[in-house]
């Protein structure tokens, strides 16, 4: 029996941001700063019985049309 089932889900990673845990030792009185606000990267991925695809990086907003166009690319 072949299972027909794919999971897929994106996430945004920040390099500083809200979503970033940080843990730094600095010398007392010392004003964190960061400069550009450290960047950010948006990644799609998905898997099923069948195995695992390749991360897909994602250049802007995942709108329908992108979403359609990256699973035609992965599991046609």
């Amino acid at each position: 029996m072949r299972i027909k089932i794919l999971w897929s889900d994106e996430t945004k990673i920040e390099l500083f941001g809200l979503n970033a845990k940080r843990q730094v030792w600095r010398k007392p009185g010392t004003i964190p700063m960061v400069k550009g606000g450290g960047g950010s990267i948006m990644l799609w991925g998905c898997f099923s019985a069948a195995g695992t695809v390749r991360l897909v990086r994602i250049e802007g907003k995942m709108k329908g049309a992108k979403y359609r166009e990256i699973l035609g690319w992965q599991v046609a």
